[in-house]
């Protein structure tokens, strides 16, 4: 079954890369068993010359600062580079800093190695694309392996080879800030996306000069840490692992991924930095992994305060794990000559590591040339063109969801006054949300300006604040991270409220844009509470006593608890934040250029509550009656709340359009399949509204009885279609047992003989059934 979906190019917004440029294999398939066998040979020489410093040197990864191109050479980091200390750095940026310290290397150290050199290159370079779980509601592999290959172009020309993504943690905990930067709680949507980003970056051929090196992270298990808090301890089953958690990183690897990033939680009590079960047994001898494990920032010195010994102790721990490079902490670099002395570790570990990061400059061409990456000239032409900021501002619009719509107050007349309201509708260093380290903020386009540059002509806005992010001073203080700077107003919330009421009284329709600031989510953003922040909510309810009508714009970096708001306006257009052309992209869907058509990919809670919630979630022995979950009714001794629905507000895989999608009943092919047969399950999808759009229509199977419980659903295919208004499409999925595999209580991948649920809709809980029995 191709999972690859149909690009929407509605009123073409941006354009498309040809087939030609689009990856649909692995990106190792180029290198012959005589490259093979060519970069062995050069490997096995240069190793030969190399001192055993030299070799711990390659293992080296210290973070640059931001040296000017003057002091290359005579700073710390350069002295040691000289020495041969130094096998990669990361957070330099621009090319001509970047090949003034690999000058150094090339032309100043003994052996002349190259550097590789790393940035967190997340979503876009300079050109900024929607946050990953953002661009995950878009649901379009094409579009989110361009978003990639457009990263790579930029960062490439700006003298990048190396980025610290996908990111591709499983995570139902919205607490946990780093969902914005994954892609939802599903392991079927984000093993597409997880391969499809590894294509983008690292295209065909690693040597091109515009492609750069991938790394998967956090393996593994990041986003499932205790309490949603970042960093935190990570426990649970094997099968739980390899079934739910484990799919994304190995799709990674399947894709020709060229490294891995060890995340900061332990696994089975071990740190995953020093746990040789995960970097070795899973990854290299199950999974065949060939490439290199980088520790996260400080990873093996972290291992100290794990309790797992000294720095000296530590370092070895994760040498014999399975990882080859030290990212910052200089571990390797302090200890391991002296571990090698005392037999702690052996030579042969040594110099595997330093093989595999050496077999990763000789894939990216650095030992025939290596200044490829990074021309100045090359840069001004491709970062931040025109072409690249289209692609972006057309992928921003097919990421946003569509929670809310009564009485069509989207999309909006081109007529009239429109107030634009909210803390954020001036703010443009927001708009790209966190992990957005190269972006050029003072470019992004924010809320008001993409409103009056596309529609000023024919539409009158007006805005004011309203509200600050926060009641809480110090708290407002904290989301500014990073220089995102919140642009806190000192007047009264009185004053704000009466300045937002009055711009409101004097417009027809109200714009408001509420939610987080881009750095409450992220990295060490984790929140106790995930319901927009009171100063907000206070605003929205003074604002709906005008009668005015309210289209709501969200931002948020994760799934929000919108109980409390979500009566109050009349639409609800969920943004995430969606990069260097938000304004542009948010204009386009709330006056209808584009019809939005984003699925969630995580669940939105009704509250905190009853998190974690997600919809491939098992049965319980005592399940409450479907007809009572549907009235969100009560009934003891059954599982569920006493205070709140099991139903989520928003379920995985919900987002409305414009239009209306009519989906007819299921055919099957064959109700009774036999072994590999191949079955086709089909549905029509009729628009029968009164607008273009696309739909992602999304197929589900239950597999009734296991010898393991099963999930009451799972993903297994979807497509994305273009329907004008009034036609008609059939949707076509082809399974096969390779669709029904799981691993079992065993940790064996296969698939069991019996009945199944075949589900095709809308979203997760929105859905046509039919059953089938499948026999071997």
């Amino acid at each position: 079954m191709s999972k690859k979906l149909i690009v929407i190019a509605m009123l073409a917004l941006a354009p498309v890369f040809s087939a030609q440029e689009m990856v649909s294999q692995p990106v190792q398939s180029y290198q012959s068993a005589q490259y093979q066998a060519k970069k062995k040979a050069f490997v096995d020489n240069l190793l030969s010359k190399m001192t055993l410093d030299e070799k711990i040197g390659q293992l080296n990864l210290p973070s640059s600062g931001d040296f000017t191109t003057g002091l290359a050479k005579s700073s710390d980091i350069g002295k040691k580079i000289e020495q041969g200390l130094v096998g990669g750095l990361f957070n330099i940026k621009g090319a001509d800093k970047i090949k003034a310290v690999q000058k150094v290397a090339v032309e100043n150290s003994r052996l002349k190695i190259p550097l590789i050199f790393g940035m967190d290159v997340i979503h876009g370079y300079e050109t900024t694309f929607p946050i990953p779980l953002g661009l995950a509601s878009s649901w379009d592999m094409n579009l989110v392996q361009q978003s990639a290959r457009v990263a790579a172009k930029e960062a490439s020309a700006d003298g990048i080879n190396w980025t610290f993504s996908p990111m591709v943690d499983i995570s139902r905990e919205p607490r946990w800030g780093r969902v914005s930067e994954g892609s939802g709680e599903d392991p079927y949507l984000g093993s597409e996306i997880a391969k499809n980003m590894v294509y983008g970056y690292q295209g065909k051929d690693l040597s091109a000069g515009n492609t750069i090196l991938a790394c998967v992270k956090h393996f593994a298990l990041y986003g499932a840490g205790e309490a949603g808090r970042d960093y935190n301890t990570v426990d649970m089953s094997h099968v739980r692992m390899f079934n739910e958690y484990f799919p994304p990183y190995k799709a990674a690897v399947d894709a020709g991924v060229a490294s891995v990033m060890a995340s900061f939680n332990e696994v089975d009590g071990v740190p995953a930095t020093g746990n040789r079960w995960l970097q070795t047994e899973v990854l290299r001898n199950q999974w065949k992994f060939k490439g290199f494990v980088v520790t996260d920032y400080t990873g093996i010195n972290e291992m100290v305060d794990h309790g797992m010994g000294d720095l000296q102790q530590v370092s070895a721990l994760a040498l014999k794990a399975g990882v080859d490079m030290d990212m910052v902490g200089e571990g390797f670099l302090t200890t391991l000559k002296k571990s090698l002395s005392e037999g702690k570790v052996t030579q042969a570990e040594i110099d595997m590591a330093a093989r595999r990061v050496l077999e990763a400059k000789y894939d990216l061409g650095l030992f025939d040339n290596p200044y490829k990456h990074g021309d100045a000239k090359l840069a001004a032409k491709e970062v931040f063109s025109q072409e690249n900021r289209n692609i972006a501002r057309n992928a921003a619009a097919q990421s946003m969801v569509l929670l809310k719509n009564e009485n069509q107050t989207l999309p909006l007349k081109q007529t009239g006054t429109v107030a634009v309201i909210g803390p954020l509708v001036n703010n443009a260093i927001n708009m790209t949300g966190t992990w957005s380290v190269a972006a050029k903020h003072e470019k992004s386009v924010n809320l008001v300006q993409g409103l009056q540059a596309n529609y000023g002509k024919k539409v009158k806005f007006i805005s004011a604040k309203g509200a600050n992010i926060d009641y809480n001073a110090k708290l407002e203080e904290i989301y500014a991270a990073h220089g995102k700077k919140t642009d806190r107003d000192n007047r009264s919330k009185e004053a704000l409220l009466k300045e937002a009421v009055d711009v409101a009284n004097k417009a027809d329709v109200i714009v408001l844009a509420i939610g987080e600031s881009a750095e409450m989510s992220g990295e060490s953003s984790s929140r106790t509470e995930i319901t927009i922040p009171q100063s907000q909510v206070d605003l929205l309810n003074e604002l709906k006593k005008t009668g005015k009508p309210i289209a709501m714009v969200l931002f948020t970096g994760r799934p929000l608890a919108l109980t409390n708001v979500k009566d109050a306006p009349d639409a609800i257009l969920n943004a995430w934040f969606p990069g260097s052309e938000a304004g542009n992209a948010i204009a386009d869907v709330l006056f209808g250029k584009v019809n939005p058509s984003g699925k969630l990919p995580m669940t939105f809670p009704r509250s905190l509550g009853q998190v974690p919630i997600y919809y491939n979630a098992k049965n319980t022995g005592r399940p409450l009656d479907q007809k009572l979950v549907d009235k969100c009714e009560y009934q003891r001794f059954r599982s569920n709340y006493m205070d709140e629905c099991n139903t989520p507000l928003y379920p995985f895989g919900y987002g409305l359009s414009y239009t209306k999608f009519n989906y007819s009943d299921i055919t099957v092919s064959n109700a009774n399949p036999k072994g590999s047969q191949t079955i086709q399950a089909s549905v029509t999808v009729t628009n029968s509204g009164n607008y273009d759009g696309a739909e992602v229509v999304q197929l589900y199977i239950r597999d009734m009885v296991g010898s393991i419980t099963r999930p009451v659903k799972e993903l297994k295919g979807f497509q994305k279609v273009m329907l004008k208004k009034g036609e008609s499409k059939k949707v076509t999925f082809s399974i096969t047992p390779e669709n029904l595999k799981f691993y079992n209580g065993d940790l064996k991948y296969d698939w069991e003989p019996g009945e199944f649920d075949i589900m095709i809709g809308t979203s997760s809980e929105d859905v046509k059934h039919s059953k089938i029995n499948w026999t071997k």
